[in-house]
């Protein structure tokens, strides 16, 4: 298969097996991403693997914060609301997952638990979180450096079939985060990944959100 035919078949995968991943094959997978590219070759990046129990922590803290009403916390500045184009984007790819599971607008129990499964990063059996140190700040070229290195993290574990989603829900707590995976105060929590084998019939797992055409977002100077 060759690049552009690898790049389409990829999708997020919201549902897992409940079958561990052998840290060989994450590390496996962590050797191959880390070759994305980064300004100036300064690899501003650290990744904290989490896994069984650790992990179980993390989704009860998310859990019971989240139910609780605690507001969100992340470690830089975020903007939650789109606008125009990217809200519709958003709103999209929420419609194609809802219609997927079968849940009503109106059925706020169902709602209720599908946004849970995201703070319990999707149930998968290991979540990368990703961080950067906080000296960096302002980090925007540092940020731009991890997600080249989250791309290429779901692309090296899709080719193994290992499924992921890039997860912002899973660190929404950064502070029980930061406890249990042990994160240090200098770094500031980015973003997670959740991984694992795909559950084929999870329905959501069949979704392929949809992209834009190239005129939308592409100006050509010069050609």
């Amino acid at each position: 298969m060759n690049f552009t035919q690898f790049s389409q078949s990829r999708k997020s995968t919201r549902g897992f097996q409940d079958k561990p991943v052998p840290k060989e094959l994450v590390d496996e997978i962590i050797n191959t991403a880390k070759w994305a590219p980064t300004s100036y070759n300064t690899q501003t990046w650290h990744i904290h693997a989490v896994a069984g129990e650790v992990l179980d922590k993390i989704r009860e803290g998310n859990t019971n914060n989240t139910l609780a009403g605690k507001p969100h916390v992340r470690d830089f500045p975020y903007k939650e609301d789109y606008e125009g184009g990217h809200r519709k984007n958003q709103v999209d790819v929420a419609i194609q997952l809802f219609e997927a599971m079968g849940i009503e607008r109106d059925d706020k129990e169902k709602r209720m638990d599908w946004m849970l499964r995201g703070f319990r990063q999707f149930d998968a059996p290991v979540s990368l979180v990703l961080t950067y140190d906080k000296y960096l700040e302002p980090a925007a070229i540092t940020q731009f450096g991890l997600g080249s290195l989250a791309y290429g993290i779901v692309l090296a574990a899709w080719e193994r079939g290992i499924g992921c989603v890039i997860n912002g829900q899973g660190i929404m707590q950064s502070d029980v985060v930061r406890e249990h995976a042990k994160i240090p105060d200098d770094q500031n929590i980015m973003i997670c990944i959740a991984m694992g084998y795909p559950d084929e019939s999870f329905a959501a797992n069949h979704v392929r959100s949809t992209r834009a055409e190239n005129d939308s977002f592409v100006k050509y100077h010069g050609f």
